[in-house]
C-alpha cells in the first residue's frame, strides 16, 4: 500500500465504523488502508471526548502548517539569505542565486515570509528591502484622495426625463 494522508471523508468513515464497534483491522480492510494507519489516526487525533473527525482534520491541518521544514529552515540557509538581504539583494535575486545551491531551491515568497517573521520578532531585515511593503497603503490613499474618480460627475439618477425617450443620437447608450 502507498502512503497517503487521510482525507476528511476518510476520517468520517473511520469515525462511523469505529462508533459501530468495528476493529481497526476491519476498518482498514473496508477502507483499503493499513490497520496501523487507523491505529495511528485514532491515537494522534483522539481528544478527551473521543475521536471527532472535524477536530482530527483541524489537528492534522495545524500539524502540516507548523511542521518544521528542514530543507528550508536550516540556520545556515537563513543566515545566507539574511546576508544577501543586507547586501541589498532582492528576494527574487536571492531565490535565483540559491536555486542551484539549495536542493529544490527556495522561493521568493518564502524569503518574504522570512522577512516579515523577522520583523514581527523585532528584526531589521525588512529595512533592507528595496521597496518596502506599501502597495495596499498606496491604493487606500489613492481612494481617499479621490484618484480614479470623474471630476464634477453627475449621477444617472439626475438625468433629464427626455433622455428616457432616446429621441436624439446623443441619448443612445452604446
Amino acid at each position: 500500500m502507498v502512503y497517503r494522508q487521510l482525507a476528511q471523508t476518510q476520517r468520517y468513515q473511520i469515525h462511523a465504523r469505529y462508533e459501530l464497534g468495528m476493529s481497526q483491522r476491519q476498518i482498514g480492510r473496508e477502507l483499503g488502508l493499513h490497520s496501523s494507519t487507523i491505529s495511528r489516526e485514532l491515537r494522534r487525533n483522539a481528544t478527551s471526548g473521543g475521536y471527532d473527525p472535524e477536530e482530527a482534520q483541524s489537528l492534522s491541518d495545524h500539524r502540516r502548517r507548523t511542521a518544521w521544514k528542514w530543507t528550508k529552515r536550516l540556520p545556515s540557509m537563513i543566515a545566507a539569505v539574511a546576508d544577501r538581504l543586507r547586501e541589498e539583494w532582492s528576494p527574487q535575486q536571492i531565490s535565483g542565486f540559491m536555486a542551484p545551491l539549495a536542493s529544490g531551491g527556495i522561493s521568493h515568497q518564502w524569503i518574504y515570509s522570512l522577512i516579515w517573521d523577522d520583523k514581527a520578532q523585532g528584526g531589521d531585515l525588512w529595512r533592507h528591502l528595496r521597496q518596502p511593503k506599501r502597495r495596499s497603503k498606496h491604493r487606500a490613499q489613492a481612494k481617499s484622495a479621490g484618484l480614479g474618480k470623474i471630476p464634477n460627475r453627475v449621477g444617472i439618477e439626475h438625468r433629464p426625463a427626455e433622455v428616457d425617450d432616446r429621441l436624439f443620437s446623443g441619448h443612445w447608450e452604446w
